[in-house]
């Protein structure tokens, strides 16, 4: 089996092992009046359906819509109606639960739009109702729903160009949520408070390295850890004379540091007395399926990590180097053996151009190959689970000694260079016909990176 084609049918089984429809199929039953949710680690949320007169489903995230139907399909017409918002194009076919699109990663209009109508929602819940949510990454963006709060406001554009400006800085995913939850009325527990006092069984999806109940989606029910005080920090951390952020934002947030604007609710809170966060799957779980497609086309798998972290073009050089040393020495595994690793890598933007962390990871190693003497004998695929990487079609691409041998037609080092110093992954991978575009997959559990090595 070629390396390409062993690749993505291991990305492939990846997602189908997270198809959130399906996971809810096996993780959320009614027994009897009991509705029984299981979590990853296999622990059990039970809930006595007889104590509520509705059930409503709300939701966020780029695999909500996929969730929403799980639920229904388990519920069927103990569903009254609700609402859950996606990314636009992540869409699937719902019966009682309306379903709204939204922008991504860019909030705009109707981010705001989504928001306020899930905040009706939430305030037409009584103690008489369970609210089911359905949460998974993606959420962040998609709803905007600016703080007001001490007689201060931040705006959508203010949202927008601290999202930008933090994303642009190599910010990770743990700090960019906690300046979000600390600008907007539904993030960091805030959504929980809405809710009250209706009991509710929130169903997580993690896209996170580490899979922090607090970060994925940045937190919608899950009380807060962070402060005002730590947001304006990680602001003050990745500020520079050319990247400075909205004057109305820092003044919320200094305003909240001084004790002017309440904290995001901490556990403490009443809100969380009935409140049940399940963690539903994991980027661990699509690994794990890599692996089991892998070893099943007769080649030795080795997960590696599933919490991989940094700079997209640092982890790249070194995923290279491995992929080195077992073709040459057989370390850590003798070839051929495919490397699977998941996590979440972050990108310093430093040009104008266009890409994904996954792209400019490809990209990074591409450099390594041009850069090597030896022939390639190793193939990098680097994908995002949710089909997007960035803001393009892409979910990320492919190195093999096809792409190689382009790319020496094509400029070679010093164009892959250039593309890579403007961060302009997506014209220049595609220009050598690297690009994996296996579109919106309805889930989204981080990014995969996977290397057949010594084939």
């Amino acid at each position: 089996m070629k390396g390409r084609t062993l690749l993505e049918n291991a990305y492939r089984a990846a997602i189908r092992r997270v198809d959130p429809e399906l996971m809810l199929h096996d993780q959320l039953r009614v027994a009897g009046n009991q509705l029984v949710a299981t979590s990853a680690d296999g622990s059990q949320t039970r809930i006595d359906l007889r104590a509520y007169d509705r059930v409503r489903v709300i939701g966020v995230g780029k695999a909500a819509a996929s969730m929403a139907r799980g639920v229904e399909q388990v519920l069927g017409d103990r569903v009254a109606g609700g609402v859950v918002v996606t990314k636009q194009g992540h869409v699937a076919p719902l019966d009682r639960v309306e379903l709204l699109e939204a922008s991504h990663p860019v909030p705009d209009e109707t981010c705001v739009s989504a928001a306020e109508r899930l905040l009706a929602e939430c305030g037409a819940a009584d103690e008489r109702t369970l609210v089911i949510s359905v949460i998974s990454g993606g959420g962040s963006a998609l709803l905007a729903a600016p703080l007001q709060a001490g007689g201060l406001r931040v705006s959508l554009e203010d949202q927008r160009e601290i999202t930008a400006a933090l994303l642009a800085s190599g910010a990770t995913i743990h700090e960019l949520n906690c300046v979000r939850k600390h600008l907007s009325a539904v993030k960091g527990g805030r959504l929980a408070a809405a809710l009250a006092p209706a009991t509710s069984l929130n169903l997580i999806l993690s896209d996170v390295v580490g899979d922090r109940l607090d970060t994925i989606a940045s937190g919608l029910t899950v009380p807060d850890t962070t402060t005002f005080g730590d947001a304006l920090a990680i602001l003050d951390r990745h500020a520079t004379e050319e990247r400075r952020f909205p004057p109305a934002a820092l003044a919320l947030l200094q305003a909240g540091a001084r004790g002017e604007v309440d904290e995001s609710p901490d556990a403490h809170h009443p809100s969380f007395a009935r409140v049940h966060n399940v963690l539903v799957g994991s980027g661990l779980a699509a690994a794990g399926a890599a692996v089991d497609a892998i070893r099943a086309a007769g080649v030795a798998p080795l997960l590696l990590a599933t919490q991989l972290s940094g700079e997209a073009r640092e982890v790249a050089r070194v995923l290279y180097a491995m992929g080195r040393d077992i073709a040459d020495r057989g370390i850590p595994a003798a070839a051929p053996v495919c490397l699977v690793c998941g996590g979440e890598t972050t990108v310093t933007v430093r040009g104008d151009g266009t890409g994904g962390r996954c792209q400019e990871m490809a990209l990074a190693y591409l450099v390594e190959a041009l850069t090597d003497d030896a022939p390639p004998t190793h193939t990098l695929l680097a994908a995002g689970t949710d089909g997007n990487d960035g803001p393009t079609d892409a979910a990320g691409a492919f190195v093999d000694s096809r792409v190689v041998d382009a790319a020496r037609r094509s400029g070679g080092l010093a164009a892959a260079h250039r593309a890579l110093e403007r961060n302009d992954s997506y014209a220049y991978l595609r220009s050598l016909d690297a690009l994996f575009k296996p579109g919106p997959t309805n889930t989204n559990v981080a990014d995969l990176y996977l290397l057949l090595a010594g084939t």
